[in-house]
């Protein structure tokens, strides 16, 4: 079981090496984050995007690029279609979103004729490793759905328990999110998490599987609150994955973790035919690098 996001490298030194393309490559910080995955031999980049520019870069940072393929494209589009065919074609395991906007690569994953999308829904999954915590946390969604409906929800944590599955489980416990741990028909987010509850009883998410909602969240990462309240819970003080009501408490969670409880983190896009990695310019070296590893981790599982 993978309770460090270091141990995520060490898995990957030891495996068959996935192959990730990266669009828009010619970008310092992004050649940066593929220097040291590559230097640790846990991917095989394909690199597309302005060739000039990624060799000029390259030579600045040291980066050795023998043996690197590199695809020469000017225009972002050009970058994101050429980089998520590769995917689709199975000559690559993932991609990776390098100088362009979010927008622009995933209009190129859900390309209809040769994208990678699925019936599925986007959503966006971070794994944080959070010093208060015993293991790693899984948050999800903080990225991209802003209020999803039930139908979505239940998608979102099925992308969630993909992502998740990889880390080595024996069981994976989910806590549906809100304010408080009774249902009230005035809070949506109340009559949702019971329902996804109800729907996991009836096998909807997997024999491994248990949802408990609604939790707050205090119950959901507190065995000691579950104590005090006499809160009787399979999940409580234990969860694998927190699914959000809304997007800004995943964001305001996240972010707290971040800043606030000083994690590391890690994250991707699911819900496509491959995980997605997508790193703002504001994340740090070594996040960017646990979001490849992250990627290459569930890439593989698919294989």
């Amino acid at each position: 079981m993978i309770k460090k996001l270091d141990q995520m490298l060490d898995v990957l030194k030891g495996s068959e090496k996935v192959v990730l393309s990266v669009a828009a490559a010619h970008d310092e910080e992004v050649l940066l984050a593929i220097k040291s995955a590559a230097q640790m031999d846990i991917i095989v980049p394909i690199l597309v995007g302005q060739e000039q520019k990624i060799r000029q870069i390259a030579e600045e940072i040291k980066f050795d690029l023998d043996g690197i393929k590199i695809i020469d494209k000017e225009t972002i589009e050009e970058c994101a279609e050429t980089a998520v065919k590769l995917v689709s074609s199975k000559e690559a395991d993932f991609v990776m979103k390098g100088l362009l906007d979010t927008s622009v690569i995933l209009k190129a994953v859900l390309n209809k004729e040769w994208g990678l999308r699925t019936d599925s829904l986007l959503s966006h999954v971070m794994i944080y490793e959070v010093g208060f915590y015993h293991k790693l946390l899984v948050l999800t969604d903080g990225g991209m759905n802003i209020a999803p409906d039930y139908d979505q929800k239940v998608k979102i944590l099925k992308n969630a328990i993909k992502a998740t599955e990889p880390l080595g489980l024996d069981n994976i416990k989910v806590a549906a999110l809100a304010a408080k741990e009774k249902v009230n028909l005035k809070m949506q987010a109340t009559v949702d998490a019971k329902a996804l509850e109800d729907a996991c009883k009836q096998g909807e998410f997997g024999d491994n599987v248990i949802v408990e909602g609604p939790l707050a969240f205090d119950l959901a990462v507190s065995e000691e609150a579950c104590k005090i309240k006499g809160f009787k819970t399979e999940v409580g003080g234990d969860v694998d994955i927190m699914l959000m009501p809304t997007i800004e408490v995943g964001n305001g969670i996240g972010k707290s973790f971040t800043y606030a409880a000083g994690a590391k983190s890690a994250g991707i896009i699911m819900g496509a035919k491959a995980p997605i990695v997508l790193v703002s310019r504001a994340d740090s070296h070594e996040s960017k690098l646990y979001s490849i590893a992250y990627g290459a981790i569930v890439a593989a599982h698919k294989k």
